[in-house]
């Protein structure tokens, strides 16, 4: 597993639009179904990558904390689930189960939503607001694994009380870093 950074997409980059399998609800589910009124948290992640198990805890509460103030939250992962069986829609369905998602986990079988979000790795985290425009990509907050300190997701955190207060996006904005995206081929 390849430590591997965001790319980092433009601030103001329009959302791609999409149309995936939820496994949590066995619906498929398009941007226009999921996007908040105030903005959208998009997450990529995984069920395997020890970078998403560290802060998986704090990306579920960072869509509950802010669910009632707009924001809604989605959470994607493009991983081959062929190569990689525990990043299956069955598996994807437990996990989002067993730390109590309260968003839509859905499966980008064909890695096109990924690629057009140049997701690069896991976590990956985007914040759209209201009119679908990139406000902030990047890290939860400058906490690793192995690091004996518990995420508070900082980061996010203050880019979205910014975004709910009308607040230009962050200037200073650092790459998340994760498990790189297990692309096909």
């Amino acid at each position: 597993m390849a430590l591997t950074e965001s790319t980092m997409l433009s601030i103001g980059t329009p959302a791609p639009a999409f149309t995936l399998p939820d496994t949590v609800s066995d619906q498929d589910l398009s941007w226009a179904d999921l996007k908040g009124p105030q903005g959208t948290l998009v997450y990529f992640i995984c069920n395997h990558c020890p970078y998403v198990l560290h802060v998986i805890e704090e990306l579920v509460q960072v869509a509950k904390d802010y669910a009632n103030r707009g924001i809604a939250t989605v959470a994607i992962s493009a991983n081959d689930a062929e190569k990689y069986p525990v990043d299956s829609p069955d598996n994807m369905q437990a996990f989002a189960a067993n730390f109590q998602f309260s968003f839509p986990y859905l499966y980008d079988e064909s890695q096109e939503v990924a690629r057009s979000y140049d997701a690069a790795c896991t976590p990956d985290i985007y914040l759209f607001d209201a009119n679908a425009a990139l406000y902030y990509r990047g890290r939860l907050d400058a906490n690793r694994p192995g690091s004996g300190t518990p995420p508070t997701g900082e980061d996010l955190r203050h880019a979205l009380d910014d975004l709910l207060a009308g607040q230009p996006s962050p200037e200073k904005q650092y790459p998340s870093a994760g498990c790189n995206i297990k692309w096909k081929g």
